[in-house]
């Protein structure tokens, strides 16, 4: 049985059918087993967003922070996430210098759509035919923004170039008149050769793309190990190409099986886009698009996380129930 009972010495508050001495500001309930109190109202709490976009992005670390951007793998997406990340560092307003290390097959002046103003090369500026400057090519979209070509297409490079010559033109870069650039981002030639060591040289951190396919995830995981006996140990990895509907058909790996694979922080996952294929053949990147397409918002997530050396965290996604036979009867 409940019972009403008022508490001594309360104040309270007029009322046309109770006298103020009769009417409490607490009622408290009581039965035989258990006290139950009014519950009190409930204040909200303000909501905050991981990725505050009100703000600019803290640079975290020392400055120029020189990142590589590798897999081992051709194919995965390298040169796309070179672009669209560089071009995502400026618009933030940091100062982007975009390394294309892939001596004879480049392609990030196709990506940037800069291919017709690439007149020097670092070939020239190694035998003095140029000056450094001259050799960068800047972005008319953003000035803040500039590429610089290792060597022409279908060129040989000398066979005295390598790691020191890079690491002597990182430098180069640090101490010009101008100003030392906030990033300097050396996009890595695919495989294990030469070539990728002499792009990993000046590096001290590195972003790792893959895919979520097991040819890609041993190279990933070979590239892992050769890049800390290099002596980098700040590693993030983009896993690339996810689609979402594959995994939940347990057709695809999920990124948290990537991570748990190769054990690496996790800087970003793009899913796959088909706006990927037209921004590449008109030489437009997708974090210029307007309205912007669901890859080009991954890729400037992923740049901002880079600035403030941030991380993400996978989660899981459910996978859809087999149907068969004996579902229609609900087994």
């Amino acid at each position: 049985m409940l019972s009403i009972h008022l508490l001594p010495g309360a104040t309270n508050a007029k009322s046309p059918f109770f006298p103020s001495t009769l009417l409490p500001t607490t009622t408290t309930f009581f039965s035989s087993k258990t006290l139950f109190p009014k519950p009190k109202p409930h204040s909200p709490t303000p909501i905050t967003a991981l990725l505050q976009w009100n703000r600019k992005p803290q640079l975290s670390g020392e400055t120029p922070r020189v990142v590589v951007v590798t897999s081992g793998k051709g194919g995965v997406g390298k040169t796309t996430t070179t672009a669209n990340m560089g071009l995502s560092l400026a618009r933030l307003g940091f100062s982007v210098v975009a390394i294309d290390a892939d001596v004879g097959l480049r392609n990030l002046d196709l990506l940037l759509g800069l291919e017709n103003r690439v007149n020097y090369t670092v070939v020239e500026v190694l035998n003095g035919d140029c000056r450094l400057d001259q050799a960068l090519v800047r972005d008319k979209r953003w000035s803040n923004f500039e590429l610089l070509c290792i060597s022409k297409p279908r060129s040989k490079l000398h066979l005295g170039f390598g790691g020191k010559a890079l690491t002597w033109l990182v430098d180069a870069l640090k101490s010009r008149a101008e100003g030392s650039p906030d990033f300097i981002l050396i996009d890595c030639p695919a495989g294990i050769d030469a070539g990728f060591i002499t792009a990993i040289t000046p590096a001290n951190e590195a972003v790792l793309i893959t895919t979520p396919d097991i040819t890609s995830l041993r190279d990933a995981d070979r590239v892992t190990g050769l890049l800390e006996c290099d002596g980098i140990r700040d590693i993030k990895m983009i896993v690339n190409r996810v689609r979402t509907d594959m995994i939940k058909g347990e057709d695809m790996m999920s990124v948290l099986d990537v991570q748990e694979m190769l054990g690496l922080p996790l800087l970003g996952v793009i899913p796959d886009d088909t706006e990927v294929i037209r921004s590449t053949n008109r030489g437009y990147p997708l974090v210029l698009n307007k309205p912007p397409t669901v890859a080009g918002l991954a890729f400037e997530q992923a740049a901002w996380r880079l600035v403030e050396q941030d991380t993400m965290q996978a989660v899981v996604v459910e996978e859809e129930p087999k149907r068969g036979f004996f579902s229609f009867f609900g087994g």
